[in-house]
Formats: structure tokens, sequence, C-alpha cells
């Protein structure tokens, strides 16, 4: 009997995932399609206790079908986590894949278990990161996606050997508000956003590389259809703050080599983001390639555009990108 779109939520559920081993933990899995699921099979958390700065209660989990694609969101994330694709034939290279959905829910399917599918064929191995929400209660809000995105670079690094990468290639790919939160790992993998908890903290968050899809980039000038900012700092005006955040004015010429993927009629992040970006990079003398379409709106991932898109291709023309760095 098919799997329809519907959330499916269970424990121990005996279901054949993606990978086509058996859920055999007590980690609950939720179905969005007949091949997404999470977290995936194989996966870690990031934090070994509660994470920094929780409410009481912790959020709960709330994990649903959503958008005109019917695609798996997550919010209510008590438990950040990484999941892990694998390649059939890995070479080294890792890209930690940054869902957006504007710091209100994450894109978990579209911009996290869809890239995994786009890349792993390159013999890209892919983290996908299931991020805090910073306005689900958490103390330090703003810092709440960096903590993750951080922790999750110096796991994986520290796991280097489990999982078959080289540190020195492990990368990212963030899209959207997503994009904000890779670009702010970009030019803040050494701010202090939490106090280390192990061995692993020692370990650079430094991506070699950074993929940023439709990203916001600056708050001061991301318009008025964009809903990050509000989301990511609430109602703080505290100076040293919104200067944290405010990525393309931190880019200097330590910060990683930047790819950049826009359509021009996106109407929720202008395209003016990726080309201030661009501006940006290249006073710095920071390495940027920009690919920049005609069409594909807003949130097209690496799926939702027709077949014979030009911007179809980014994925692949991205994978050959990572090679050269």
């Amino acid at each position: 009997m098919p799997i329809d779109r519907r959330t499916l939520i269970g424990g121990a559920i005996g279901l054949t995932l993606a990978t086509g081993a058996k859920a055999q933990d007590a980690t609950p899995y939720v179905l969005g399609t007949g091949t997404a699921a999470w977290p995936p099979r194989e996966h870690f958390k990031l934090w070994p206790g509660t994470p920094p700065g929780a409410p009481t209660p912790l959020p709960k989990n709330d994990f649903t079908i959503n958008g005109s694609f019917k695609e798996l969101w997550l919010r209510g994330v008590s438990e950040p986590m990484v999941g892990v694709y694998r390649p059939a034939k890995p070479d080294g290279r890792a890209v930690l894949s940054i869902p957006g959905g504007g710091y209100g829910f994450v894109s978990v399917e579209n911009e996290g278990i869809d890239v995994a599918r786009a890349l792993t064929p390159h013999g890209i191995t892919v983290f996908v990161l299931a991020y805090r929400l910073p306005g689900e209660g958490w103390a330090n809000r703003a810092d709440v996606p960096l903590q993750d995105a951080q922790r999750a670079m110096r796991l994986i690094r520290a796991n280097a050997g489990k999982y078959g990468v080289d540190p020195a290639k492990l990368g990212i790919c963030g899209f959207s508000a997503g994009g904000h939160l890779g670009a702010s790992l970009a030019v803040g993998h050494d701010d202090r956003v939490y106090a280390p908890v192990d061995a692993a903290d020692r370990q650079s968050a430094r991506p070699s590389y950074a993929g940023l899809v439709y990203p916001v980039v600056s708050f001061s000038t991301a318009g008025l259809n964009s809903r990050s900012a509000g989301m990511l700092l609430g109602d703080s005006q505290d100076p040293a703050l919104l200067a944290r955040y405010e990525t393309s004015d931190r880019i200097t010429a330590g910060t990683p080599p930047i790819f950049l993927v826009h359509a021009v009629d996106d109407g929720t992040v202008p395209v003016a983001q990726t080309l201030l970006t661009i501006e940006k990079c290249r006073a710095a003398n920071v390495p940027v390639e920009a690919h920049i379409f005609e069409k594909g709106g807003h949130g097209f991932g690496t799926l939702h555009l027709p077949a014979d898109s030009p911007g179809r291709l980014w994925p692949d023309v991205f994978a050959r990108w990572t090679a050269k760095h």
C-alpha cells in the first residue's frame, strides 16, 4: 500500500526508510512522502544534554506537511540534530545543508533531504541541519541558530573519520534564512555564542566554502517581504547584535569562497541581496561565483523548477565548484 503525503509519526515504526534500513530505535520518524523521512536512520544530536538556553517547558515537536508542494516542515525543534546522507562513492567532500523557513520553520525536505539527493551522486556526503528556532522561548534567541550551526560543524570535523570525510573539504549550503545562517557561519564561525561543552568544541567551525541560495545577507536592505530579521532578533535594538547579523558588512579577506544562486523574479528575498554579496566579496578579494536566473521565484530548492529550466542545473554546477575549493 503506497504511503501518501500526510504526516505519519511513530516510534519504532518498522517501515522501510529512504536508506532501505528499518527504524530500530525509539527516535520518532516522520514520513512526508514515501522517500522523505526525518530524521533519517543515521543522524546525531548536537548537544549531550539540554541545549543552551532551554526554556521550561521545552518546545514540542510540530512536524507537518505544508506548502504548495506538500513538504515536511519542522517547528518545535527541542532536540536539534543532523541527518547524515552518504554517497555510494564518497570522495571526501562534505556539505552541511542549512534549510530555510524565515527562522519560523525548517524546510527540511525541500532544502535538506532533496539537497542530499542532488549532491550525493557527486560523491559528496551531505549533513542536513535541523536547528532550533529563535522564537520558541530559548534564551539569547538571536544566537540560537548559530549555536547549532557552529556545533554541527565542529562535531562533523571531530568525527570526520567515522563519516569518511576530509575536514578540509567541509563546506555549507544554506537557503533563504538558512542562507543567512550560512552567511553568519561564514563570517562568524569564531563568534563565542555558547560555552564549550566537550573536546569537539576545540574544532574549527569555519566552512571551507559557502553556498548561499537566495540568501538574506543584509537585514537593512532585505525588503518588506523578508521576515527573517524579526523572527531572529525579536524586538532587540542592540547595535552590537544588529551588527553581528548584518552579515554582508562582515565579509573580509578571511571569509571562505562563496557560491551564490538567485532568481531575478524572487519576490521574497530580492536578488539585490546576492548582488550586494558579490560587491562585498570583490571588495575583500574573496573568491565568489554567482548564478542569477531570469525566473524561479523563491524557495525552488533543487527540484521545484521545470525540468528545462537553466536553474534546475545549479546543484551540478555547485558540485563542480566545490571540487575547486
